[in-house]
């Protein structure tokens, strides 16, 4: 696992591990660009990790989806071009954080469900108030956004660049992925939309 390499456990040297992706790269079908975003790392704050669970969310058939729902002030930036982030409130408590999917105008997102902890870990382990081991810090969608300082206000940003970036590995790690249907939804939830880096021990819910 990519935390066993002390050399790049902190945020300056794991920049450097890694490569920006463009944001034409994220314009792809929500099932195809959720498991290339799987071994891919996000940065903000002074934290980073690796995603390791993401699951792909579609347009108006799919009911589990926000976008069913049609264009609001909430999902307009699904309906928008790939790339951008597009974060919500659950349970009035916990914000999630997905991926704008496809072209403009198709709606598609893919939630990042579940992250390795790689840089920052002292501060990761201050927002979440954990005390328990490191592969606990992430292992969620409302985990891994107080692990990382990621909010509402990040609603819209573009991911290629700036303060929130998700960048992929210079040295693409090797890994098998493995695909279940979606978890915690109650519709649809027969779709096999869920994607994992198969084995990882920081997955929300292992297969």
């Amino acid at each position: 696992m990519p935390t066993s390499d002390k050399s790049i456990s902190t945020y300056s040297a794991l920049w450097r591990a890694t490569a920006p992706i463009s944001l034409n790269a994220f314009a792809l079908p929500a099932p195809e660009l959720a498991q290339f975003l799987l071994g891919t790392v996000i940065f903000h704050a002074e934290t980073a990790g690796m995603i390791v669970e993401t699951e792909a969310y579609l347009g108006a058939d799919d009911l589990a989806a926000h976008s069913s729902r049609g264009h609001t002030d909430r999902t307009k930036v699904i309906f928008g071009p790939a790339g951008h982030a597009y974060v919500y409130l659950i349970y009035g408590m916990y914000e999630c954080l997905n991926v704008v999917a496809d072209v403009a105008g198709t709606p598609g997102c893919v939630l990042i469900r579940a992250l390795e902890p790689i840089a920052g870990l002292p501060m990761m382990y201050q927002r979440r108030r954990w005390l328990g081991p490191p592969k606990g810090l992430a292992n969620g969608p409302g985990k891994l956004t107080r692990a990382l300082a990621i909010t509402r206000g990040h609603y819209g940003c573009r991911l290629d660049k700036g303060p929130l970036s998700i960048r992929h590995w210079r040295n693409k790690p090797d890994f098998k992925i493995a695909i279940t249907p979606r978890i915690g939804i109650s519709q649809c939830t027969d779709w096999p939309l869920r994607f994992i880096f198969d084995g990882h021990p920081c997955l929300s819910r292992p297969l």
